[in-house]
């Protein structure tokens, strides 16, 4: 049975209600939209055929769920999600294989981190297996989209917002949870590039006791002006650092590595930690850390670094790679760090260090089903 509780009754309370995938509806679209090449792909601009929507109220808790043509779908000028930013999303992908299979990485993650997402801005609970259900359905309807390459990729995109028709700060008593699917190419289609970074002392994205640690709209709008001023003092990204110590938080939207040298010459692999809830908690990232953990090869620390550790690296020699990792690029090799009017340059160059190549290689032949493992799921 499931349980119905108005949040005007109880007040901050989650519904812990149910989505039965064993009700969704399919309705196909009447005039399919013709394919580009994979060569003429770009992030988020192509769109497949069909999206999948749920809608949720406090009086009846999830609908029936349904996948139905792509388009626009109607909500109130006062919605809760444009005035109050109560938004988050997740970032996945489905792969096809040499051999036709289709294949998604780690989505149990990617549920996860949603629910987190959602809890953080006092949105319903959800049943990730039942979404993850409904999700594969859409992705199978739509396998004519997958591109067939490596590399290439259909990129999904679930998305929640509140979706109360009115004004104030509260709790939204009406929601929506959906996904839309656009096919990708390679984040670097002629290589790697790697980026020169701006580590930005003026503007900070997240602290701790904030909301870093969940995918939410809010987090990202703001940071696209010190993005824009970057670029036009020629660099491709921001560090984003906190703290009188400037820790080192994330590079633009992405996790952060840095690959160095131990006063006793072990290698380190270290990216800064989630226990302080500004740091995103990525599936990239923390697939990473296990295959260096598993390597044996390395002192793998999820630690506070700050920028003065990097410089000392850097000038005793012993800061051999940094680079950034999520789901759009994998991995994003950096070649040059800007800091309070220094250039701190690895030793990489204009190329992707060996150890941010190795990581890539083990993540693509996981994800194009090359070497079978768990975290590879068959659809």
């Amino acid at each position: 049975m499931v349980q119905r509780v108005s949040s005007r009754q109880m007040p901050g309370l989650r519904m812990a209600t149910t989505i039965d995938a064993s009700k969704l509806t399919v309705t196909k679209t009447t005039t399919p939209k013709q394919k580009e090449a994979n060569a003429d792909l770009l992030f988020g601009r192509t769109f497949t055929d069909h999206m999948l929507e749920i809608d949720w109220d406090t009086e009846n808790g999830w609908h029936d769920p349904k996948i139905v043509p792509y388009g626009d779908f109607q909500m109130s000028p006062a919605s809760s999600a444009l005035h109050y930013s109560v938004q988050c999303f997740e970032g996945m992908k489905a792969y096809k294989t040499a051999d036709g299979d289709i294949r998604m990485f780690r989505p149990d993650c990617n549920m996860e981190r949603l629910n987190n997402s959602m809890e953080r801005l006092a949105l319903p609970a959800f049943d990730g297996e039942a979404f993850m259900d409904c999700l594969k359905t859409l992705v199978k309807l739509d396998e004519s989209w997958i591109p067939q390459e490596e590399g290439y990729s259909l990129y999904i995109r679930p998305t929640a917002i509140g979706n109360s028709p009115y004004l104030g700060l509260t709790a939204p008593n009406h929601a929506k949870l959906f996904a839309i699917l656009s096919p990708v190419g390679p984040y670097y289609p002629n290589g790697f590039k790697p980026v020169r970074l701006l580590a930005d002392t003026k503007n900070v994205r997240a602290w701790p006791g904030g909301v870093g640690n969940a995918k939410l709209g809010g987090n990202y709008g703001p940071t696209i002006k010190p993005g824009n001023d970057a670029m036009k003092d020629g660099f491709d990204q921001v560090l984003w650092l906190f703290g009188e110590d400037h820790q080192v938080c994330e590079i633009g939207a992405m996790n952060v590595f840095f690959i160095m040298k131990t006063k006793d010459g072990k290698t380190e692999v270290v990216t800064p930690p989630l226990s302080r809830g500004d740091i995103l908690p990525g599936v990239t990232r923390r697939s990473i850390l296990a295959l260096a953990e598993e390597s044996g090869d390395f002192v793998v620390s999820e630690r506070a670094i700050t920028m003065n550790e990097v410089h000392t690296a850097w000038k005793e020699g012993r800061l051999m790679e940094a680079f950034g990792a999520g789901t759009a690029a994998i991995i994003s090799p950096i070649n040059l760090i800007h800091y309070k009017g220094n250039d701190i340059e690895f030793p990489t160059g204009d190329d992707i260090g060996p150890v941010a190549k190795s990581f890539w290689r083990q993540l693509c032949d996981i994800q194009y089903g090359i070497k079978e493992h768990e975290w590879s799921i068959k659809i």
